[in-house]
């Protein structure tokens, strides 16, 4: 039996295919967890993550949740107990936000839709879980998957940013009020990690600056990091299941940098 057996995990935003929530789910499946899959739609590349998990041996369900919908964020919480009968683990990790223009150019309701998504979608996500954790009288882990640009500025991306930034002052505001309930509340920010989204990224800034191609960016973000590599999806995987476990129930209220070095504040 893995360490996380009999315990369920909700992550957000984990129907897609080589996306950080799968690589969080798979870690968490492969440590003996009930897992729920959830993302805006269910659709068949959501069912594929889930069957992948169940290959794994784990028990899964799916939950669609659109989390800039504080009622459908509810929602998922109450179908989660309702389906396993407890909430051990809940991972705001739905996000959207590479809309990469200029300062000027940035278009109001792109700045309020990443906001609604990486921000507003956390804080309905953390309230719902708090409740049902409360509830349980168990305790909880809550963790957000913030980002690098948590911690630094980055051009052509302020929605993405302030968004990120602002998950972490979600945080160390709800680690305060819920630690008496036996519920920590943590961060973790990867480095860049390609992803879906990060795909988009690595096309944009490979132009923007001036590189012949996406492969010599990546290779000069590699050679820039200490590590020698950009991040992967079981990177931020182990740092969440660390975060989740008994060994960890001291720490909250941290942004935790996974990042091969290459940000160390």
């Amino acid at each position: 039996m893995g360490r996380f057996a009999g315990k369920t995990i909700v992550v957000t935003g984990s129907g897609k295919h080589k996306g950080l929530g799968q690589g969080i789910l798979q870690r968490f499946a492969d440590e003996g967890a009930t897992c729920i899959v959830s993302d805006r739609v269910i659709d068949d590349e959501a069912y594929e993550v889930a069957a992948e998990l169940r290959a794994r041996g784990a028990t899964v369900h799916c939950i669609a949740c659109d989390v800039s919908d504080a009622a459908q964020c509810g929602a998922l919480v109450d179908q989660a107990v309702a389906a396993t009968g407890r909430l051990d683990i809940f991972v705001n990790n739905a996000g959207i936000g590479f809309m990469m223009k200029p300062l000027l150019d940035v278009d109001p309701a792109d700045w309020a839709t990443v906001i609604a998504v990486n921000l507003s979608g956390a804080f309905y996500g953390t309230q719902a879980a708090a409740r049902a954790m409360i509830a349980g009288g168990r305790g909880g882990r809550i963790i957000n998957i913030a980002s690098q640009a948590a911690k630094t500025g980055f051009p052509h991306l302020p929605a993405y940013v302030s968004s990120k930034h602002g998950m972490i002052g979600l945080t160390r505001a709800t680690a305060v009020e819920l630690g008496a309930h036996g519920i920590t509340v943590n961060a973790v920010c990867p480095n860049h990690v390609t992803t879906g989204l990060g795909a988009q990224q690595n096309d944009y800034f490979s132009k923007l600056l001036g590189f012949a191609t996406v492969e010599d960016y990546l290779a000069n973000m590699a050679a820039k990091n200490p590590m020698g590599r950009p991040g992967l999806p079981s990177d931020t995987a182990a740092a969440c299941a660390w975060l989740a476990s008994d060994d960890a129930f001291y720490v909250t209220g941290e942004a935790l940098n996974v990042s091969g070095g290459e940000e160390m504040h």
